[in-house]
């Protein structure tokens, strides 16, 4: 695993970069969409329960018809460490879960 430094200098490079391919632009809406978000409410590191909701109902069309109690049962499977707020590694996940649910979308649409 990458240290932040080398990370942090990893990431620096991408600046220079004249075009980016659709994934990396996929990563950095990803990444910029979290920024977004967070810090609105508190840390500029986390997302609120608050700003988890908006940025579910502003950013996927899916979650037009979610209830409240949905987006409180996704804040508690999200929250691993139980502090009240995702950090962007527990937005990862989410992320991650939804690309796989895309996925077997995908799979079963071409079948």
């Amino acid at each position: 695993m990458m240290g932040s430094v080398q990370l942090k200098n990893f990431l620096g490079w991408r600046v220079h970069v004249v075009m980016e391919t659709p994934l990396e632009k996929a990563l950095t809406t990803m990444v910029t969409t979290f920024h977004k978000y967070s810090g609105r409410e508190g840390s500029k590191l986390t997302l609120s329960r608050k700003e988890l909701k908006e940025l579910i109902t502003t950013e996927l069309s899916l979650a037009e018809k979610m209830k409240e109690s949905s987006i409180d049962n996704l804040m508690k499977s999200l929250d691993k460490n139980s502090d009240q707020e995702i950090d962007f590694k527990e937005y990862s996940v989410f992320l991650t879960t939804l690309c796989m649910a895309y996925n077997d979308f995908f799979l079963e649409d071409n079948k």
